[in-house]
């Protein structure tokens, strides 16, 4: 089995930046993509951004012109550069990864880090 770990998450400022990180480790397998998705509390988990194996990325509206994710299958990790941060971004971020093993596909998530944006 694949196992996402997960860091980065921290306490910081409003208008400071964070990269989170995830690495995949375990089992032989291949990405198809890997992505950030985020929840607070009361609210639905939602697409943060993610990245296929060829590099395409989409983001939600949200975090646009502020968020990056970017993907080193070579490294089996996924990043999330976060900038000007705002309160609202307080949330738990999931890694997601849909990995290929043999011929079955696998969508994975991490058990998630908490970033909090004070004002």
């Amino acid at each position: 089995q694949v196992q996402l770990v997960e860091s980065g998450g921290d306490l910081v400022q409003a208008g400071g930046s964070l990269r989170l990180s995830c690495a995949a480790s375990g089992s032989a397998f291949s990405f198809n993509a890997m992505g950030w998705y985020r929840q607070a509390p009361g609210k639905q988990r939602d697409l943060v951004a993610t990245i296929t194996r060829d590099g395409s990325t989409n983001y939600a509206d949200s975090v646009k012109g502020r968020f990056s994710i970017a993907g080193d299958y070579a490294k089996n990790t996924v990043y999330l550069q976060m900038n000007s941060l705002r309160p609202e971004d307080t949330a738990v971020y999931y890694c997601n990864a849909v990995v290929r093993i043999l011929t079955t596909t696998m969508n994975l998530w991490g058990q998630g880090t908490q970033v909090t944006v004070s004002s």
